[in-house]
């Protein structure tokens, strides 16, 4: 695993903060909560409590519990094939001794919250030792006291919870970081640039997704680009572009499914993201507001658990 580059994270004294908190926590074994926006670094700053932990070398297992509720279990529980009969691991015996990362944890079905907090409180019983670090963009407290996560789990999870300010907050950290991305996206041999029409656009830019979506901005605007200077007009921001609504630092990207779970997959995705917003899901969306409803109601009426439970 590459090594997490924590100046990157940015100057801000918020940012400092949270750094050095899970600088501190690291070397525990205490389970870390880290909350924040889709792409600001949740998962960048979790891999970086476990390289600066005694498990380092040990392994480190991620399961994104936004996945279909299933599949989710499986990759934690583990599964036994249907053709083979062979009994496929789980990320909990996966990573013994080692961390184990519950990206969007607040998405779990609840009653696979209850199940699996009884499971994490038994670990012992099963020699198993893990490092339980979980990331969330939602306020899980506020969740549990409208009965909508368990509140066992909050408190086994959130012993340590860190959290990280958006990029659009912290306007040194914005112009830093578009500058590191302009020189990592330019030829090696070049000595790229921003002019002052072009770094005000960024500065005053709403990052939606936050540091994922500053990179795909600059890395689109650096190809395009022919002076060395990038301009104004370089920069395809203030329009609708196509950013990624999977989880920050998602490596994977979309895996293959029909259009009717993608489309679902979309939509759970942007109600995640606003915290169930429906007026600001739609707009990222590009639909109307009756349209999401409409959604809703049909995804509702199939059973799917996400949306039943929605607000």
């Amino acid at each position: 695993m590459d090594n997490v580059n924590v100046e990157l994270f940015g100057r801000d004294p918020k940012i400092q903060k949270a750094i050095s908190v899970a600088r501190n926590v690291s070397v525990t074994k205490a389970p870390v909560l880290i909350v924040g926006e889709t792409g600001v670094g949740k998962r960048t700053l979790a891999k970086f409590i476990h390289q600066n932990s005694n498990r380092e070398e040990k392994e480190l297992q991620i399961v994104d519990c936004s996945l279909e509720s299933k599949e989710v279990e499986n990759l934690i529980l583990g599964y036994r094939e249907e053709d083979t009969g062979r009994f496929i691991k789980g990320i909990l015996e996966l990573g013994n001794a080692g961390s184990v990362i519950f990206a969007n944890i607040d998405c779990l079905e609840d009653d696979f919250q209850k199940r699996l907090h009884k499971i994490l409180t038994e670990l012992d019983d099963y020699d198993i030792d893990v490092r339980i670090i979980s990331t969330t963009t939602k306020n899980l407290s506020k969740l549990v006291g409208s009965g909508r996560f368990y509140r066992g789990l909050y408190t086994l999870v959130s012993s340590n919870s860190i959290t990280l300010t958006p990029l659009r907050e912290r306007v040194g950290d914005l112009e830093m970081l578009a500058r590191h991305f302009l020189n990592k996206f330019s030829e090696d041999d070049s000595n790229p640039s921003v002019d002052d029409t072009a770094l005000n656009k960024i500065l005053s830019h709403y990052w939606t997704y936050n540091v994922e979506e500053l990179k795909t901005v600059i890395e689109s605007s650096v190809s395009n680009n022919e002076t060395g200077i990038l301009s104004e007009d370089d920069l395809a921001i203030g329009e609708k572009k196509a950013v990624s609504l999977m989880s920050d630092d998602d490596n994977e990207g979309i895996r293959l499914m029909s259009l009717k779970e993608a489309e679902k997959l979309l939509i759970k995705k942007a109600l995640i993201h606003t915290s169930e917003n429906r007026t600001q899901a739609a707009k990222i969306l590009g639909v109307s507001i009756r349209t999401l409803r409409n959604k809703i109601n049909e995804y509702r009426n199939v059973g799917n658990a996400y949306f039943i439970n929605l607000r």
